[in-house]
């Protein structure tokens, strides 16, 4: 059947993360692009962050009263699953008035409501799945949604085989700008420049690890690379002042809003293992050292990670077997082999997917066109 290329009406929910709302972002530019005219709602969690991201990007956003249960003490619980019923209301009451042609879910607790009201009420859903285990959420709407777009592979068992199609983790537009255009900034010729990356959740480990590594004496790192350094707002006022007291230079922010111009300067990263970041630095191929968040739901960091390590375009180590000078030791060796960061650098590309994107919308227009 052929699908149209009216504009439609495209709610998307989920949030609570970076990892969550940026392949939303992705998925709405896209539609925007290839649909002109398509009005785009984000229904999410009330962080500021999240709504603050949507804003800059041009989009609008609603909330509705959620709270996660994974993890939460009963008090907690009690509370997330006395909540339930309200979400479920709220979420009817703005599907009700927006009038979506689908709901996209992209994970995150607020994902559950939203898309189980959407299918009760006969609207066609679909979740997008980011990492090698699902959340809880994701896990149970795989058994109602109409589509389950994958990232990874490792995520297929925990589905529905016949619901489910092999996507990847899109990215933001002008990351896959500078995908396209192949290109990358030495910022100090002579010597390499390696990114951190902690994430938006967990960035204290690496924060320290890395200080560590760059202050150790016997190493040097600061005059063979040049360090950007993302550090999160906890940690930001610790590592600047440890830098600056080692008399060491280094670009230090809590967040970079402009990624896909910290990403152009980076040779090779030090970075927790999200999904959405690793499908960003694969896409541009970028080699890494992945220090997965131990706290994370599942360990699915890890399980992230194993995908990339397997490829070939990236090194992982556990956050309790590392100690600063052993990463000293590793990043030395990474940046005295200038082919093997290059190799790692082709194999990530080839674990990347630029057109995920695309797929995923022409998995949603058929989906619209299925039930028309």
């Amino acid at each position: 059947m052929r699908k149209s290329r009216k504009p439609i009406r495209l709610l998307l929910t989920g949030g609570g993360t970076g990892g969550h709302l940026f392949p939303a972002i992705a998925t709405a530019q896209e539609f925007k692009r290839q649909l002109p005219g398509t009005e785009v709602l984000f229904v999410g969690t009330r962080r500021k962050m999240d709504s603050g991201s949507l804003e800059a990007y041009g989009f609008t956003s609603r909330s509705i009263l959620s709270y996660g249960v994974k993890g939460k003490n009963i008090v907690q619980l009690v509370k997330a699953l006395a909540a339930l019923p309200l979400s479920y209301v709220q979420a009817v009451r703005i599907l009700r008035e927006f009038k979506p042609d689908i709901v996209f879910g992209v994970g995150g607790y607020v994902t559950g409501p939203v898309v189980a009201a959407a299918k009760s009420i006969g609207i066609p859903t679909i979740i997008h799945e980011q990492n090698s285990v699902p959340g809880l959420a994701n896990r149970k709407l795989g058994k109602i949604v109409d589509r389950i777009c994958l990232s990874l592979p490792g995520s297929a068992e925990y589905f529905p085989k016949d619901k489910t199609v092999h996507t990847g983790n899109p990215v933001r537009k002008k990351i896959l700008d500078l995908y396209k255009k192949n290109s990358s900034v030495k910022e100090n010729r002579k010597k390499p420049t390696m990114l951190v990356l902690g994430g938006s959740q967990g960035a204290s480990g690496v924060n320290r690890l890395v200080m560590e590594a760059f202050l150790d004496p016997e190493y040097s790192l600061s005059t063979r690379i040049h360090l950007i350094h993302q550090t999160g707002e906890k940690d930001l006022k610790m590592v600047i002042d440890g830098y600056r007291e080692a008399g060491v230079r280094v670009n230090v922010k809590p967040f970079f809003t402009k990624m896909e111009k910290v990403y152009e300067r980076a040779d090779f990263l030090v970075s927790r293992a999200g999904a959405t970041t690793l499908s960003e630095i694969a896409v541009l191929g970028k080699p890494a050292i992945l220090i997965p968040y131990p706290y994370a739901a599942d360990d699915h960091q890890t399980r992230n990670a194993e995908f990339y390590v397997q490829g070939g375009g990236a090194m992982m180590f556990q956050e309790k077997e590392l100690t600063g000078r052993f990463l000293a030791e590793r990043i030395v060796e990474l940046v005295a082999d200038e082919r093997k960061l290059e190799i790692m650098g082709q194999a990530m590309r080839k674990m990347s997917w630029p057109d995920a994107p695309e797929k995923i919308v022409a998995c949603c227009l058929e989906l619209i066109s299925e039930q028309q």
